[in-house]
């Protein structure tokens, strides 16, 4: 039974970047890992993807072709991967019993006031993946109390 990984935080906050990194990490500890990019607006990726949304949809074509704006594209982007659930189980397939990290949209909205997100997640188990959301990725705001980090870990 494979793992996935899903990684979620807000815009910036440095998904792609731990992604790559956990890449590199379960590579040279010999342990076969796959990153699967589910975010239509990442367009510049350091790891190779062994899946990307982009290869079903892409973000600019909905938008010019749906009048819909970045977070709107995003939305319909996995709305579409929804739809089109065979392409990604069949390409999970492909990937056997490697460590699947999945790198998320950070749009709150995919989270707070739509399913597809969800829904994907769920097919994911079906399909027999150990499902964990072991990563908790913020951004730290300028406050005026920047020296005093204990409320991270509160």
């Amino acid at each position: 039974m494979p793992f996935a990984h899903l990684v979620v935080g807000p815009p910036g906050s440095g998904k792609s970047t731990y992604c790559d990194g956990m890449h590199q990490f379960l590579s040279a500890i010999g342990r076969k890992c796959s990153v699967v990019n589910l975010d239509p607006a990442n367009d510049r990726t350091n790891y190779p993807c062994a899946l990307d949304i982009r290869e079903l949809v892409t973000l600019e074509d909905i938008m010019v072709d749906e009048e819909l704006g970045p977070n709107g594209g995003v939305l319909y982007a996995l709305e579409e991967l929804e739809h089109n659930k065979e392409w990604l189980e069949q390409g999970l397939k492909g990937l056997g019993e490697d460590y699947v990290l999945f790198d998320c949209p950070g749009q709150v909205e995919l989270f707070t006031h739509h399913s597809s997100l969800r829904n994907i997640f769920f097919r994911i188990q079906k399909l027999g993946y150990r499902v964990r959301f072991p990563v908790r990725l913020f951004t730290v705001f300028e406050s005026q109390d920047q020296a005093d980090v204990s409320w991270i870990y509160s």
